[in-house]
Formats: structure tokens, sequence, C-alpha cells
């Protein structure tokens, strides 16, 4: 009996010597993906070097064994494995493989993470902080008068929240001008702007838009949802111009705004027309709204395909598509879906509705830095509505339209040492 003891402790401390590495999947095996992702980038924060197994298993991380990261794991709720050194050998030999579609990334340093976000109440949540909360992924809240202070250079990632760059307040004046929180908005904004010395909300806006346009070039990692995406390029295209009516600056807009359109300064889209009617709840001719869907697609049914691009040759889209699944269930917004015929030629569409003509998750390049927009509100609420509760992520642990936005957010720690070599 007691050599029997002996050689079970024997057994024991031999597998733990050569348990040199945790891994943690990401196919359907894995408990809380979501979460995952938050161990991914606390581990980074730790010097801990964390490899991104592209393909293997749903995009899983591979780390050196630490008792603290397996007490993290469990601590989380995120599923593990503990694996010897000669089965981490095994797994990169096998991704190494020229016929496989996998490859291997090494993440080596936690971004530094901004969300431009207002300081007051909004009737409504962003699918982005809810997922960098629920995933303990610390962020800072920047808005115009950071902005316009010039720390966006303090940091590697910016989202961009539900906003509307065009300083015509979401276009929600036809139904919401007397509702205490659209007059709220109103004055904060207009409050912040003739702080920063602008005599108009647009005038604002769009100094901060061109604040961000050169974070992005001059390296940085943009990421927008919703309503900031098209937004964000209408008023880069339309520097110099006035495309908003009285009701929204006190003036008329100018007659000739479309002619007058820039579309060489957008990031993504081009040939658009912009929307000069209040009463329309749409900027510009970019979004396939929901009325424009009605008929066509039944919500039971409304998906978008992920792209599936070679992970050794196109590393970059292939992180960001990072899935158990490459069938993600759509969602709506104020910005549905992007047309495609208003996408540049230049831009990598990465996830779509081939069908219906939509584009919803697309990526770019610009100057030194990248950009990758995301139609659609909140990927777990089908049709947000403006005062709806947030979305409880503990019902979602997994939801794969959730992991195409924390895919980004780990994006800058691969790319960052993909340059250096």
């Amino acid at each position: 009996m007691k050599k029997i003891t002996l050689l079970n402790l024997f057994l024991f401390l031999f597998f733990f010597s050569q348990a040199a590495y945790i891994l943690i999947p990401m196919d359907e095996t894995q408990k809380n993906h979501l979460k995952a992702y938050g161990i991914a980038y606390w581990e980074l924060q730790q010097d801990v070097e964390v490899t991104w197994l592209l393909n293997y298993k749903g995009g899983s991380f591979m780390s050196k064994y630490h008792e603290i990261i397996e007490q993290e794991c469990i601590i989380r709720g995120v599923s593990y494995t503990v694996i010897a050194d000669a089965q981490s050998t095994a797994i990169l030999s096998e991704i190494s493989d020229p016929e496989v579609n996998m490859d291997a990334v090494k993440l080596n340093r936690a971004p530094k993470i901004a969300v431009y976000s207002p300081k007051n109440k909004q009737p409504w949540d962003d699918a982005v902080t809810l997922v960098l909360t629920y995933a303990e992924i610390p962020y800072d809240i920047v808005y115009d008068e950071e902005v316009m202070e010039g720390v966006l250079p303090l940091y590697d990632w910016l989202h961009l929240h539900h906003e509307d760059f065009t300083g015509q307040y979401g276009k929600f004046w036809a139904n919401y001008r007397n509702a205490s929180w659209y007059i709220e908005n109103v004055n904060a904004n207009e409050d912040v702007a003739h702080k920063l010395g602008f005599s108009k909300v647009s005038e604002c806006k769009l100094a901060v838009a061109l604040k961000i346009r050169d974070f992005t070039v001059g390296g940085g990692y943009l990421f927008a949802m919703c309503s900031a995406p098209d937004s964000y390029d209408v008023a880069l295209s339309a520097e110099g111009v006035d495309i908003c009516d009285v009701m929204f600056d006190g003036d008329p807009m100018d007659p000739n705004a479309q002619a007058k359109l820039d579309y060489n300064s957008c990031f993504a889209f081009r040939d658009f027309t912009i929307s000069t009617n209040p009463y329309e709840y749409e900027i510009s001719s970019i979004d396939i709204n929901p009325q424009q869907r009605r008929g066509k697609v039944n919500p039971k049914n409304d998906y978008f395909t992920l792209f599936d691009f070679s992970a050794k040759w196109d590393p970059v889209p292939t992180m960001l598509c990072q899935n158990h699944t490459q069938i993600i269930k759509a969602f709506m917004g104020q910005t549905t879906a992007f047309r495609e015929q208003y996408i540049k030629p230049n831009v990598l569409i990465m996830g779509e509705n081939k069908s219906l003509g939509e584009a919803r998750y697309i990526h770019g390049e610009f100057g030194k830095g990248t950009w990758t927009f995301y139609s659609g509100h909140d990927p777990e609420d089908y049709q947000h509505f403006v005062g709806d509760p947030p979305t409880d992520l503990n019902l979602h642990p997994n939801s794969p339209g959730y992991r195409l936005i924390l895919n980004n957010v780990l994006f800058p720690a691969a790319k960052k040492k993909k340059q250096k070599t």
C-alpha cells in the first residue's frame, strides 16, 4: 500500500513538473468565452506572454503555467487545461504545418484602452463598455474636452461610443425633441462646444473627428459601432460644409452641401448621399435601415457570415474574426448595416449578408493605424430601443457577436509585436 502511495505521488509530481502550460480553449467547450479574453488581458498586465492560437479550437490562448493564472481561471469561471511542455510543442508543430489554416501570434503587452463617451447619462447602453466591464478589462472614459486637450496619444485603442459626429444629435429631434434626456444632451454638448471655443456643436464634433483621425494616422487602433462609423465618415467628408439644418445648429444648411462632400477624407465610405430631411432617422444612405429590411428579413433567421481568412497570409483579419462559429446572429441599431455599394474598394469586408448586399464588419488601414467598423447596437439585443435596460452578459457568456469586439481589444497587443519583427 505504501509503494502504491509513493508511486502515485511520483506520478503526480512528474506530471506537474511537465505541466508547463495553460491552454484556454475557445471552441464550444469554453464555459465563458468573454471572460477568457479578460484572462488573456490580465496575463498581459502581469507581464506574462500569451500565445494566440489562431483557428486552433476557436482561437485559443496558451501561456506558461503559473498557479496564480490557474486560480484566476477558476475564480472567473473560465475553462482551461493544464498541459505538459511536450503537448504545447505538439500543438505549435501542428499549427505550423503549411497545410493547415492556423497560426500562432504572440501577445506581449496589454493595450491601453479609451472609450469616447459622454459624461451625461444616455438613455441607451454601449456594447463595448458592457463587455469590457464584464470581461474585467480596464478602460478610461474620454470625451470632447479630453480629446481636444490631446490625450489620445496616451492610448493604444479607442472606441467610439454610440455617437453622431455630424452635430445632429443622432437625428433624434423628430421623435424626442421634447424628451428631457434629449434636451439635456443638447445643452451638455453646446456647453462643451462653447467652452472649447466653438460656436456650434457640429464644429466641435468635426474638430474631435480630426483629432481622432490624427490618432489613427499616428498608429492608433480605432473601433466604432452603430451610428459612430458612418457619422464619423460623413463628418470628415463635410469639413467646411454646413450639413446641419436650423433645428440642429440655429441656421439653415448649405443648399449645395451634397455636391461639396469630399469622399477622399473618409476612412471607409464613398459616393453616399446625406439625409437632409430632419424628420428622417438617418444620417446618410450608407445605412440599410430596419424599414428597408422589412419583408426581406425574418428576425429569427437574421444572420451574417464571417469570412474565412488565411491565418498564415492574412493574420490581421484572421485575428479579428476568431470565433467558435462563422455564422453570427445579426442585430439592429441606428446604423444596422453598411450598404456594400458605398464601401471603398480598398476596405476589407470581414462579415456580410451577401444576399442583402449588407456588410456588417469591415476593416482598413489609415496612415500607420487601423480601424474596424461594426454595424448594429448590441449583439445580444436584436432591436434595442431608447430606454431599454442594458444587456446582462451573465446570460450571454459565449456570445459570438460580442467576441468580435474583444478580438479587436486584443489586436493591438499582437500587431505591435508583429511590427517589430
